[in-house]
């Protein structure tokens, strides 16, 4: 008879609340979507924002 599964380490939570830093108050991190508009973010990546909903992409100039 197999043994049972080892339980899974709990992980940190990650989620909403990485969008937001709260010292003395709320401050968003990311940018908003100017198409869906407030309340859905856009992704940071390398060279890009990224919207997940409408897919509108902005790029980031880098500087030389």
């Amino acid at each position: 008879m197999a043994g049972k599964p080892a339980a899974k380490a709990a992980s940190k939570s990650k989620g909403r609340w990485e969008l937001y830093e709260t010292s003395g108050g709320l401050k968003r991190k990311t940018k908003f979507c100017p198409k869906c508009g407030e309340g859905t973010f856009m992704a940071k990546h390398k060279n890009r924002y990224s919207c997940g909903k409408c897919h509108y992409t902005e790029f980031v100039k880098q500087e030389k």
